[in-house]
């Protein structure tokens, strides 16, 4: 009995040891999350200095996290630490892509390609945000640069058919990203039709004064 008694103390401290490992992971990866967030909320607003300080963070808060669990690999690759790391992926890829910057790749993220792929589909998402927040000021190209890109990211990811385990459930992102695309691409066609109609009335108010004061002077 006094080995068992050894033995389950040995069980114990392991216990322990994942225990408070699993804790930390779940607190870093909230900051993480966080980070992700503001840095989005940053280059939504035009803030490269505020969104580029956060990438930064959230970069050293993966960089930590990923250190803190590697004797841990079922920790890494549990829902919460992957879903984090999803985000500093769907947080670099937005910021590198609304201002038209090279895209980062898996490695130099440090992240599997299943989580990759997650972020990328988030990304959708928020490349539809930034194609709102234009329009609402009219129409413009860039809303078609980003329509293209949200085309692009879901022509590859309807490709990748293979089991939800192995893509960690990128199927379901990827029929989100599809009804995502469509109603943005509805939006963008009808904030155009709108912009042809006021310069369709812009033109014919212009021509008929144009003839009005042409028939004006010829009265005289």
């Amino acid at each position: 009995m006094h080995k068992l008694e050894q033995i389950t103390d040995r069980i114990r401290k392991i216990f322990d040891a994942r225990t408070a490992a699993r804790d930390q992971a779940l607190v870093q990866a909230r900051q993480l999350t966080r980070a992700c967030s503001l840095a989005i909320r940053a280059v939504h607003r035009e803030e490269a200095d505020v969104m580029n300080a956060h990438l930064l963070d959230a970069r050293q808060l993966a960089n930590t996290l990923r250190a803190s669990l590697l004797p841990y690999p079922d920790l890494f690759y549990a829902g919460y630490t992957q879903d984090a790391l999803k985000e500093f992926v769907e947080a670099n890829v937005t910021c590198a892509l609304i201002r038209n910057q090279p895209l980062q790749t898996p490695e130099e993220l440090v992240v599997e390609p299943s989580t990759y792929l997650n972020g990328l589909a988030e990304v959708v998402g928020e490349l539809r945000r930034r194609s709102l927040d234009i329009l609402r000021h009219g129409y413009t190209p860039e809303v078609e640069r980003l329509l293209d890109i949200m085309d692009e990211i879901y022509s590859i990811m309807v490709t990748m058919d293979y089991p939800d385990a192995i893509t960690n459930g990128l199927r379901r992102q990827t029929d989100l990203a599809r009804g995502i695309i469509e109603k943005t691409r509805g939006d963008i066609t009808f904030s155009l039709r709108g912009e042809h109609l006021t310069q369709a009335i812009s033109q014919l108010s212009a021509q008929l004064k144009s003839d009005s004061i042409t028939g004006a002077e010829g009265e005289k």
